[in-house]
């Protein structure tokens, strides 16, 4: 199965990696494939002394954590997603959240689910037609 993962739920699996959301992304071998833009390693560094803060892990030891969580997803540059895609994307999360475009441009050009745990973001996209969401109680029923 193909996932979108979004920035909240690594932001989680890094604040927390013993969690649900961590499992799922570190142990979920051949059985997920998750994916996200590169977008998502732009907005955890810009969080990287918050991570550090909430934590209290030593940078060294959340950069480690960062780098194994990424070896478990598959990163997409944004310029391999069709410019039609993006501007559906835009169209759709236009009064949301900027931040969210690229997951959602890139959950559309794979067709597969976008994990998430933003309940603004959800009810938005639900309204205008786009379900293609996996929760993470979803992910833990179907594969844990």
């Amino acid at each position: 199965m193909k996932i979108v993962v979004d920035t909240n739920i690594v932001f989680s699996a890094i604040l927390n990696s013993n969690s649900w959301i961590g499992n799922i992304i570190l142990n979920s071998g051949k059985t997920i494939t998750f994916y996200s833009p590169k977008y998502l390693q732009v907005e955890i560094q810009n969080h990287l002394s918050k991570i550090e803060k909430i934590t209290n892990l030593r940078n060294s030891e959340v950069r480690e954590l960062i780098e194994i969580l990424y070896t478990k997803i598959h990163f997409i540059a944004e310029e391999f997603i069709p410019k039609e895609t993006l501007a559906k994307a835009d169209l759709l999360t236009k009064d949301v959240d900027f931040d969210d475009v690229m997951f959602i441009a890139l959950s559309l050009h794979l067709n597969c689910k976008l994990w998430t745990g933003d309940k603004v973001l959800i009810s938005s996209l639900t309204k205008k037609g786009f379900i293609n969401f996996i929760s993470t109680q979803e992910l833990k029923e179907n594969f844990f």
